[in-house]
């Protein structure tokens, strides 16, 4: 059997340490994952003690901490494209009493909601950045129905899957989220993103259906559709009273109170213990219901049903806080936020049922320690050293804003705090609380809250510390771009062109800029069209720099399908001396790895020395040069494993250099062995349009070869979803208006990559074959 040495780079030092040094890798690991007998029994007798993690001190919560914690959320809002998050949250500031008046997204009065700061969020009526604001609301606690004051972090997300890391980095700092849902539309494409992104973080959710005002509005089908395709138990904690234009308020099933809202703007909230004879019968049945669904996600309710006992209010609050809080329950409340109904029971239930910052589970990693030791608990405690992660980039008019989560100790104005990653020390020089595109200035700020801070220089998902420990965090989920466009500056390139692209690159990870080596263009990379079209039009708002942009490119990529193996000398010989180096091994197919985070790999095997190990890294940096251009199409080479076995070296000639030409020919040569292919993205596509369309859709989809994967016909409009190659899907929209007569939409997200058909991979070699110069061809 034949036994690998698998070399990383210094950074990830995942193998065996010893407790001297945990510097030192001394693991033997063969492709089997299993050792050699005699590499096993060399390490066994080179072995030192087993690694044993350090004891860290524990802090304990005081009585003010968990007083604190007790009455503070911090939540997200996110939805499908148009479900209301934004209108919602705008109702929400309001009744808390942060904005004197409510303004519409598309409202006549031109002034916009107050989280859609932006001009262009405002003009288009879609949010492109998540805004950060915070709250006091005085909640009627539903089992004593005593007002307490809590306060409230929300941050409000955009739901185009084009600005999905918005999203991400959102949630991955808050506690707990409102899904928005349609009361017509029900489960769509994005809400599908947005719940996988909400088990991705654990973060804990209650459902809302909104536009309950609408015509066809059907709660019941929504709450199935949260059961069946986000496979989430869920039952509704409210039964509308009256629907559509008749929609009057709310029953609640949990307390068994009617709820009207009345006044100006639904401000007074009125409540009746005399339910309407209209809703009796279904608020007993849906309150049954509740009690079914629980029964299955929560043991104590199981118990009781089985005695045929009936849960009291306190036992069934509990329940649904546990279930909530555990993700195992989604307790669904019903509304319209336009129509101002049943926004502010819905704000008792964030605060009822879900988790204050104490609740939810925070680990960090300790960087002086090895990758594989268990992570260090941390606990939201005021006087525990500081802990926090800067989330989000903001370009403003007194330099860098910082968005910052603290998850442990206190952060103070003048305080000093230390970057984990680049060990930089920096001192705060203004610390601040977001409401929009507003800011309070405040002294400090304590465990589990949100914050901004000026003037401190660092990337999106750095960890700040104190300087007495060496803890860090776990960054944000960053997709991969799918769409490119080349962009050139219209006349003479000012410096306002690079330092615009600069900054977008910063503030957003999926935005990404590269200069082509052969073209000289400026290549802009991101999640989809409307992506790209905003950075262009906030480059000529924002930095007065009006740019042409080419035809959009897609992000192909290259694969090999088989094993290859090389051997393969590099040799120059001139003046003095020359270059020379030989490997021998192998190229091979590989899969995503888990581990690894990656689908492309290099193993060195070579035994005897016949490769000093000083020209090892060479060999690897060749190879992952070798990776960044395919010889078919000119594209990045993905899912390939380079397994060094063997090689040589002249004792004058070899260097550094020659090994890396040596692997960049030997993985060139052998590439042309491995059947390579070309691979294009492929999108999972929604489309809603009115019935009498489908077939025109159907058939617009088989024409771009879609994949039609489901269909579905609600009461006067039907739901397509396809898989579509995104090369086909360019100028899709106006297709699909002119097929609709404007009555259609649609959504897609990247889902994976997948071969070209072979006529197309044709076209695309033929098509790189004229670009290279005539010596290469």
């Amino acid at each position: 059997m034949q036994t690998f040495v698998r070399r990383l780079p210094s950074s990830w030092q995942w193998a065996l340490y010893s407790s001297r040094s945990s510097k030192t890798p001394q693991c033997f690991v063969s492709c089997t994952g299993r050792r050699a007998a005699s590499a096993a029994a060399a390490v066994a007798k080179s072995s030192p003690v087993e690694y044993e993690p350090p004891t860290y001190p524990t802090y304990q919560l005081t009585g003010k901490d968990v007083q604190r914690l007790n009455f503070q959320r911090n939540i997200g809002v996110s939805a499908h494209i148009d479900s209301g998050k934004t209108t919602l949250t705008e109702r929400v500031l309001f009744y808390t009493g942060r904005i004197r008046e409510i303004h519409e997204v598309r409202g006549r009065d031109a002034v916009g909601a107050k989280m859609d700061s932006m001009e262009l969020e405002r003009e288009k009526g879609i949010t492109i950045q998540s805004a950060a604001t915070f709250c006091d609301w005085e909640a009627t606690l539903p089992v004593t129905n005593e007002k307490q004051k809590y306060a409230i972090n929300i941050i409000d997300t955009p739901g185009h899957v084009d600005f999905t890391i918005e999203v991400e980095r959102a949630l991955r700092v808050l506690d707990g989220a409102i899904l928005v849902l349609c009361a017509v539309s029900g489960v769509q494409s994005q809400t599908t993103t947005v719940d996988r992104q909400m088990r991705r973080y654990g973060v804990p959710r209650i459902s809302f259906i909104n536009k309950m005002d609408r015509p066809g509005a059907n709660p019941w089908r929504v709450i199935n559709q949260i059961r069946s395709k986000l496979k989430i138990a869920a039952a509704a904690v409210q039964v509308p009273i009256g629907v559509e234009d008749e929609l009057k308020g709310v029953v609640d099933l949990v307390r068994w109170k009617a709820i009207y809202n009345e006044g100006e703007k639904g401000i007074n909230v009125v409540e009746s213990d005399d339910i309407p004879e209209s809703v009796l019968d279904l608020a007993k049945a849906k309150r049954a219901e509740l009690l079914e669904q629980l029964a299955e996600v929560d043991d104590e309710i199981g118990e009781l049903l089985i005695m045929d006992e009936t849960p009291t209010t306190a036992q069934l609050v509990a329940a649904i806080r546990r279930a909530t809080v555990g993700l195992k329950f989604s307790p669904v409340f019903i509304g319209s936020a336009i129509k101002n109904t049943a926004v502010q029971p819905m704000l008792d239930g964030v605060c009822a049922y879900l988790a204050n910052p104490a609740e939810v589970p925070v680990t960090a990693h300790d960087t002086t320690q090895p990758a594989s030791a268990p992570p260090v608990p941390l606990v939201p405690a005021s006087d525990a050293p500081l802990v926090g992660l800067a989330f989000k980039l903001e370009e403003g008019r007194f330099g860098q804003l910082t968005y910052m989560r603290v998850y442990q100790g206190t952060l103070k104005k003048s305080g000093i705090i230390y970057n984990a990653r680049t060990g930089k020390k920096v001192k705060v020089p203004r610390l601040v609380r977001m409401h929009s595109n507003e800011m309070e200035d405040i002294e400090s700020i304590g465990p589990g809250e949100i914050c901004a801070i000026f003037g401190v220089e660092c990337s999106s998902g750095d960890t700040f510390t104190d300087g007495s420990t060496s803890f860090s965090m776990t960054s944000m989920f960053v997709p991969e771009p799918v769409i490119s466009l080349a962009i050139n500056p219209e006349g003479k390139e000012t410096p306002n062109f690079s330092r615009a692209l600069n900054r977008f690159q910063k503030e957003d990870p999926t935005f990404r800029v590269h200069l082509d080596k052969e073209s000289k263009e400026t290549i802009i990379s991101g999640m989809g069209e409307l992506h790209l079209e905003i950075y262009v039009e906030r480059m000529r708002r924002e930095y007065n720099v009006a740019c042409t942009t080419g035809k959009p490119r897609v992000a192909f990529r290259e694969t090999i399908t088989q094993r290859a193996e090389f051997n393969y000398t590099h040799k120059k010989q001139t003046g003095g001396a020359g270059q020379f180096a030989r490997v021998i091994g192998n190229i091979e197919p590989m899969e995503y790895s888990e581990d690894l985070g990656r689908d492309v790999d290099f193993v060195n095997v070579v035994m005897g020395g016949n490769i000093p190990t000083n020209f090892i890294p060479a060999v690897e940096k060749g190879f992952y040069e070798a990776l960044e251009k395919g010889s078919l199409s000119g594209n990045p080479i993905t899912g390939c494993c380079f397994v060094l076995k063997d090689g040589a070296f002249h004792a004058v000639d070899s260097s550094e250099l020659a090994f890396r030409n040596a692997t960049i020919g030997a993985f060139r040569e052998a590439y042309k062995n491995t059947k390579p292919v070309i691979l294009e993205p492929i999108m999972t596509v929604e489309v809603v349009a009115p019935s009498e369309f489908q077939s025109a859709v159907i058939g617009g989809l088989n024409q771009r070869r879609g994949t039609i994967i489901d269909s579905e016909v609600r009461d006067e409009e039907f739901v397509c979803t396809a898989e579509v190659a995104l090369n086909d899907m360019f100028g899709y929209s106006s297709q699909l208006r002119g097929a609709t007569q404007g009555k259609g939409e649609f959504t897609m997200e990247y889902k994976n990559h997948m071969p070209v058909l072979p006529n197309v991979q044709k076209e695309l070699e033929e098509a790189y074959r004229k670009t290279m110069p005539q010596a290469k061809k």
